[in-house]
């Protein structure tokens, strides 16, 4: 028999192997100062892409004041216990109401945290009868919910309405044998590509099919839309999202999640999610926090006109200057280049110290082998100023990417990982 860790000694993983080079700098890095545009990294200034703080409020002073007066009025603690138990307040059903009146749905329920919250929505949702169809690309919190699905799953290709129908074809029938029903979800911005899951598209196949669709709107909400509701509300189909998902942890600038659908399905959920049913409630310094964030982004429209007007400079700053951005349609700005782990490194390295850029940066197993995918993520509180900064940094690494600068720089750290 053997031990329970020798696959952990042989095998750290795909990205696990690269920790002694990569750990403190490429991965778990240090971002230090006030959430910002500009931050402090390894004692630098850099321009920092890499935090989704899309409307600026994790350091306005009116969002900082309430979040201070709560913490001092309920302390971290309060409320204690389980929504269902001794953790439910008339503020918890304040924020729901509004979150549910906001994305134009009839009830909310907030979620502890959004990667939890989306597992245990998926689990709650479907029985063992039921067969789930999913984008292929979906966030890892999606697949982790569907892992945990008895019954079967399909997935179709990645924003592919012709290949979601056959695989509703596929799901009908075996629905039609087990007796169960459909769930179908997408996301309402796929977080790496940026790209917008075709709602519009996915609702109309609700005239041939009989489904149900769960979409995260993680990157959407607040960004999307005429009044920040999200894709469904850019869209026009938010009536045919069935239940709808979205963080505090990207444009509200906190930490939590909510779903919201018709009032039948949320009074089922709450007394069907595993995941809030035997875990603390949110706390009251996160939710009285919610509610100031909410307020602001329901009457500041200028936070997400300002995160607009840097995006737009920026994506067609980077498309004017030929580099490839992909198709997104959202504030998620990701630039495709091409190179090996090692020269990814190398890249990113020079980006930071030599051009006091930070963003992220994605390779293998994220993206397919060969790929660099540097992912920007711009903010209200960004500048005119840090955009040209960063297309004249992007120009310069470019450029040595292509000449094979970072090759050869990258050629020891390949050398030292195959000995």
């Amino acid at each position: 028999m053997k031990d329970l860790f020798d696959k952990i000694y042989r095998d750290k993983g795909p990205l696990g192997k690269w920790a002694s080079q990569a750990e403190g700098y490429f991965v778990f890095p240090k971002l230090e100062g006030e959430i910002s545009n500009r931050m402090k990294f390894q004692g630098k200034e850099v321009v920092t892409w890499s935090i989704n703080d899309y409307l600026g409020l994790a350091n306005h002073p009116e969002v900082r004041k309430v979040d201070a007066e709560a913490a001092a009025q309920y302390g971290s603690a309060y409320p204690m216990g389980a929504r269902m138990m001794s953790g439910h307040t008339e503020l918890h059903e304040k924020l729901q109401n509004e979150l549910a009146d906001f994305v134009s749905k009839e009830a909310a329920y907030l979620l502890n945290f959004g990667y939890q919250g989306m597992v245990s929505t998926i689990d709650a949702l479907v029985a063992k009868d039921d067969i789930i169809v999913y984008d292929v690309d979906a966030h890892a919190c999606i697949i982790d919910g569907v892992r945990l699905h008895m019954g079967k799953r399909f997935t179709y290709k990645h924003n592919d309405v012709e290949s979601l129908e056959k695989n509703l074809e596929r799901a009908t029938k075996m629905a039609e044998h087990t007796g169960g029903g459909i769930l179908v979800i997408s996301e309402g911005v796929f977080g790496m590509r940026g790209e917008q899951g075709r709602l519009k598209e996915i609702v109309a196949l609700k005239s041939k099919f009989n489904f149900r669709l769960f979409v995260d709107d993680a990157h959407g909400f607040g960004t999307l839309g005429k009044t920040g509701a999200g894709a469904g509300e850019e869209q026009g189909v938010q009536d045919g999202i069935d239940v709808y998902f979205a963080t505090f942890a990207k444009s509200l600038a906190s930490t939590g999640a909510f779903i919201a659908a018709d009032k039948e399905i949320i009074d089922f959920l709450k007394y069907n999610l595993r995941s809030q049913m035997f875990a603390k409630s949110l706390q009251m310094q996160l939710v009285v926090g919610a509610l100031k964030r909410l307020e602001m982004l329901k009457t500041m429209p200028e936070l997400k006109n300002k995160l607009w007007e840097n995006t737009n400079a920026l994506q067609s700053g980077l498309k004017d200057r030929g580099f490839d951005i992909g198709t997104t349609q959202s504030c998620v700005t990701p630039v495709y280049l091409e190179g090996s782990i090692p020269e990814a490194m190398a890249l990113v390295r020079d980006l930071r110290e030599n051009h006091g850029v930070f963003c992220s940066i994605v390779v293998y197993p994220v993206i397919p082998k060969g790929m660099i995918l540097l992912r920007l993520i711009p903010t209200a509180t960004h500048t005119l100023e840090d955009v040209n900064e960063t297309l004249d940094a992007f120009d310069a690494i470019r450029e040595r990417l292509v000449n094979g600068t970072y090759k050869r720089m990258s050629a020891a750290v390949t050398a030292a990982m195959d000995k």
